[in-house]
């Protein structure tokens, strides 16, 4: 049996030997949290985003943890978009991707008629009983979204989630990683994660979101569990200490 020489006041992760044998090393997916602020001070506004790290969204969806979604939606082809797999796996969904992609294409075709001056993207509802997705709908022509795109659709968000509480815990996906619904910063790439809830959080948005799988490879940087991230960080990058 490995021999341990941790003391007796030491903290324990785990029973028997388990911390000594979870021991991460570079092989191993892994995110390093940071803590930060005091968690004594707790706020009776909506201060902050949760960061959901090593969690699993579809499966805490259809375990109902949330009682809304939000992700992306397109009139094209959503069969490798995160929108399909929620409507195959919540048993009550009357929707499939098919559709969804159909009233996706309905609805832009509408809105070219009726209202071809509204700004865009919209928000669609699809009403599973058990739980409400709340989509974005990727303009019109458009092969991705772009952070304004994702401004003013988390703006419209937070404006349909405000004093609906029906509608709460409310949960969204990253927007990075994406296959269906891709987003893309001013140069042709992904933004960084901090951008995306930077523009989450001014628009209103106050639920949790959930990284990419991609990002649980991050480590040795690490990571906060919750947005806005602590000044000290801009102190860092400004050279301070």
């Amino acid at each position: 049996m490995v021999k341990s020489a941790r003391h007796e006041s030491d903290i324990w992760l785990y029973d028997d030997e388990g911390d000594l044998l979870l021991e991460a090393d570079k092989r191993t997916d892994r995110v390093i949290l940071l803590p930060s602020g005091d968690p004594r001070h707790a706020s009776k506004d909506p201060d902050r985003i949760r960061i959901q790290w090593g969690q699993h969204l579809l499966a805490d969806l259809v375990a109902g943890r949330y009682r809304t979604a939000v992700c992306a939606v397109n009139d094209v082809d959503n069969s490798r978009g995160i929108v399909g797999e929620i409507l195959e796996l919540v048993p009550t969904s009357q929707w499939n991707v098919q559709t969804a992609t159909a009233y996706a294409k309905m609805f832009h075709e509408s809105v070219a008629v009726h209202a071809p001056h509204d700004r865009e993207p919209y928000i669609l509802k699809f009403d599973l009983d058990q739980l409400l997705i709340m989509a974005i709908l990727r303009p019109r022509d458009k092969e991705h979204f772009t952070l304004e795109d994702l401004s003013r659709g988390f703006g419209t968000v937070a404006k349909m989630l405000a004093g609906r509480r029906e509608r709460l815990p409310v949960a969204s996906v990253s927007f990075l990683g994406a296959k269906s619904n891709a987003l893309m910063g001013p140069n042709d790439r992904e933004p960084s994660f901090e951008s995306v809830l930077r523009t989450m959080f001014e628009a209103g948005f106050r639920g949790d979101v959930y990284p990419s799988l991609a990002m649980w490879e991050l480590a040795p940087t690490g990571a906060f569990a919750s947005y806005p991230f602590p000044e000290s960080l801009n102190v860092m990058r400004s050279g301070g200490f």
